[in-house]
């Protein structure tokens, strides 16, 4: 056997220590039976055979050498060694063989210690392709939740959470564009989002000019991100440390453009936090132990993250932009509506107001309709559905409409101008029957019959004051008085000869037919046509493309008049046939019509009086049974009546 050959473990711990050609090789532990040795990241374990027969002594470095960076090498001879091979299958480790030279040994050292990093290497890929896959799969999550929030506040908040995991961030904020002008410095930003673990901030919106003064400023005129690995270093405005005892050190600022190739936002992230950095930085050295700068993966991350949120955030304030443009038009239809009808002025919004309330109550309460619930999409329905449940109207002759007696105002006028007419035709008539008294019997008759005539004529011009007096009364749209119709009938069989000499009823046939209706100011025809209200509201509103959130408004608003009973209109649907949005509205709009203080042809009627009303409307079958409970449980009509 050559002299130098190595014969044991021992020999070979001397070796590593004394031979030159393993100078670069540390020894980084040592123990009863093993010594381990590192070059680099790679480390070697040479542990004796006979430790493998100690299962605590060895288990530590079977599981070191599993791990990855560091690999296991048993040593011994040909005997000491047998019956090893078995566990190579199941644990990651390789045999020397002694006595071995020391070239061999350095040989093979550097062969195993090549293996390692290759190992290592293998390893660091596989993380490093699966963070890579994990980060991909969270992106793609990120854009597929900020693309479907329409909220701008909840967007800009899940687009701040979101930028701030994928890089570690303590802090951030989010700011928006404000303006039109294609020159960026004559917009303004607005501070919308701030979000911080380590302490709590109360922020409000602000605005502020874009320039070179902000770092944000900075980033949206030169269009690109800007990465400050220590803020300590910079001249910037430092209030908001000094105030909350906060340090920002690094900083990563990232513009948002939109598909316009426009700057509409910017992301600020604060602070990279190292990994197993503590919930909360608190003290100064929590800043200079835990924060380090946002690296260039951060930065791809951020970058490709503010393309896809300023993209969606273009998305969510275009269709911001589009919702208060529809809001806009269903305010301006109402605002048409109620100028043709001023009487009913605030109906609308009333009625709004009132059936969304009704139906947040029915999403919260248990009883029949426990299993209903509304999504905002669908309340947001229901809003329009009654603010526009009265468009029809536009069809209606505003005449008829705004009719509040049951003669129209120059129907009133003609009216009376004929009973003016009739107290002259009675003072002609009884100055032509003195005439004619005079020039047949002579002077000393008209003497004698004048205080007669003159009576008559008194009487007669008393009983058409008295006439007129009931006609006005009668054109009320009250309840009429019971005989009402019969002197009615009495005063229209009155005649009086017309300036042609032709006779005429005092009372015209139309005019009677208005004059005798029982209550209220429509005749039969005019109520068809008020009704007929309804149906132009769907068919106008069947005409918008809604879009399918809200393709029921047209359904909803032309059905808030139907009765469960069949008795309303316009289709008389029954039942279940009937929406529950609209059977809501029904309650509504009946609440309403009751208790407006604005209708001047009627007084509002008492709280307790109008529900009660709504109360028989149940009895009768008309009302739903369950939503006017709810209404009434919850006091909805709190959000419309004063005090």
């Amino acid at each position: 056997m050559p002299q130098d050959d190595i014969r044991n473990l021992d020999e070979l711990k001397a070796v590593l220590s004394s031979d030159a050609r393993f100078a670069a090789y540390h020894v980084t532990g040592t123990g009863d039976g093993w010594v381990e040795v590192r070059v680099g990241e790679g480390g070697l374990t040479l542990a004796a055979a006979s430790l493998i027969r100690d299962r605590a002594a060895i288990e530590p470095h079977l599981v070191r050498s599993a791990a990855g960076k560091t690999m296991l090498l048993l040593v011994g001879t040909d005997d000491e060694l047998g019956g090893v091979d078995i566990l190579r299958d199941r644990y990651e480790l390789a045999l020397v063989t002694l006595p071995l030279a020391r070239a061999r040994l350095y040989v093979t050292m550097k062969n195993y210690l090549d293996l390692v990093a290759l190992r290592a290497r293998e390893q660091e890929r596989g993380r490093t392709a699966e963070k890579y896959r994990s980060e991909l799969g969270e992106l793609v999550s990120i854009a597929r939740a900020i693309s479907s929030e329409r909220d701008i506040d909840k967007l800009l908040g899940l687009i701040l959470e979101k930028s701030r995991y994928v890089t570690g961030a303590d802090a951030g904020s989010v700011y928006i564009v404000e303006g039109q002008s294609l020159n960026p410095r004559e917009r303004t930003v607005r501070f919308m989002v701030s979000q911080n673990d380590s302490i709590d901030i109360n922020f409000s919106e602000h605005t502020f000019p874009v320039d070179d003064k902000t770092i944000v400023g900075k980033a949206i005129i030169k269009r690109e991100l800007i990465n400050i690995a220590d803020l300590q270093r910079e001249k910037v405005d430092r209030r908001f440390d000094a105030s909350s005892g906060y340090q920002t050190r690094s900083m990563l600022t990232v513009p948002m453009i939109n598909q316009r190739d426009e700057v509409i936002g910017v992301i600020q992230l604060i602070n990279r936090r190292k990994e197993g950095a503590p919930p909360r930085l608190k003290a100064p050295i929590d800043f200079d132990d835990w924060v380090v700068p946002f690296d260039k993966r951060s930065e791809e991350l951020t970058t490709t993250l503010a393309a896809q949120a300023g993209i969606s955030l273009e998305n969510t304030l275009l269709y911001e932009d589009i919702r208060r443009l529809f809001e806009g038009f269903v305010n301006a239809s109402v605002t048409a509506i109620e100028s043709r009808d001023p009487t009913t002025s605030g109906h609308s919004q009333r009625v709004a107001t009132l059936t969304v309330g009704l139906a947040e109550m029915v999403d919260r309460v248990d009883g029949l309709y426990q299993t209903v619930h509304f999504t905002p999409d669908h309340l947001k329905e229901i809003e329009y559905a009654a603010l526009l449940h009265d468009f029809g109207k536009v069809g209606v002759r505003e005449r008829v409409l705004v009719k509040a007696k049951k003669l129209y105002e120059d129907e009133r006028e003609t009216l009376l101008q004929r009973f003016d007419y009739i107290r002259k035709w009675i003072e002609a008539d009884s100055t032509k029957r003195k005439l004619e008294m005079m020039l047949r019997d002579g002077p000393a008759a008209i003497e004698k019959h004048l205080g007669e005539l003159d009576a008559d004529e008194k009487k007669r011009l008393a009983e058409v004051d008295d006439f007129v007096a009931f006609i006005l009364k009668a054109n009320e749209p009250t309840v009429m008085a019971e005989g009402s119709f019969e002197r009615l009938a009495d005063i229209a069989q009155h005649r009086y000869v017309d300036p042609r000499g032709e006779p005429r009823p005092f009372l015209t046939p139309s005019e009677m037919d208005a004059l005798k209706l029982p209550r209220g100011s429509l005749t039969a025809q005019e109520r068809l046509e008020i009704e007929s209200h309804v149906v132009h509201t769907y068919n106008f509103l069947e005409n918008i493309p809604w879009g399918r959130r809200l393709g029921r408004i047209p359904t909803i608003a032309g059905s808030h008049h139907e009765k469960l009973d069949g008795s309303g209109y316009p289709r008389g649907l029954k039942g279940e046939e009937i929406r529950i949005e609209s059977r809501m509205m029904t309650i509504a709009d009946i609440f309403d019509a009751l208790t407006a203080s604005d209708r001047p042809y009627k007084k509002a009627v008492p709280l307790e009086k109008a529900l009660d009303i709504l109360g028989f409307e149940v009895k009768d079958g008309k009302c739903d049974k369950e939503l006017l409970r709810i209404f009434v449980e919850s006091k909805v009509w709190q959000r419309v009546l004063p005090g």
